[in-house]
């Protein structure tokens, strides 16, 4: 597991547009990737929770995803959520509801809406390490390191 994570500029883009999509409720959605570290398909999956303060994949569409990648040869990279009035920070409840070990879990803040952060982190065993992230081979607006 690797203490980085690169994006390209359309799947950080995309994710930022999707947060932005349902403020203030939290987006979610799935990354895939065919070699272990690029992003090969960006799936956006609706939060059926539609809550301000935690989501929860809709089950079809996250089964629809979860089946196109084992369709495709692709892996699970990483699990994104957004927070629309925290830091881009995982909560206890995203801690305690992190069950895939070997994703990168990507938190979007909105707080400062003109302006937001996104970061990168594993979370195993309750354990939360964060990534460096980059956008394009530029360090991507992160928070506190």
């Amino acid at each position: 597991m690797s203490g980085r994570l690169d994006l390209d500029r359309e799947t950080f883009d995309g994710i930022v547009e999707h947060a932005r999509s349902d403020t203030p409720y939290e987006v979610c959605g799935l990354l895939a990737t065919d070699d272990g570290e690029r992003v090969t398909a960006h799936y956006p999956v609706p939060n059926s929770a539609r809550s301000m303060t935690y989501y929860n994949m809709d089950p079809k569409s996250m089964l629809h995803a979860m089946n196109d990648m084992d369709d495709h040869g692709w892996e699970l990279l990483a699990i994104y959520h957004s927070h629309t009035h925290t830091e881009a920070f995982p909560s206890p409840t995203d801690v305690e509801l992190a069950f895939y070990p070997d994703a990168v879990y990507l938190i979007v803040s909105l707080q400062d809406a003109e302006s937001p952060v996104l970061r990168a982190f594993n979370i195993v065993d309750g354990k939360i390490t964060e990534r460096v992230l980059t956008v394009e081979g530029e360090a991507a607006a992160a928070g506190p390191r």
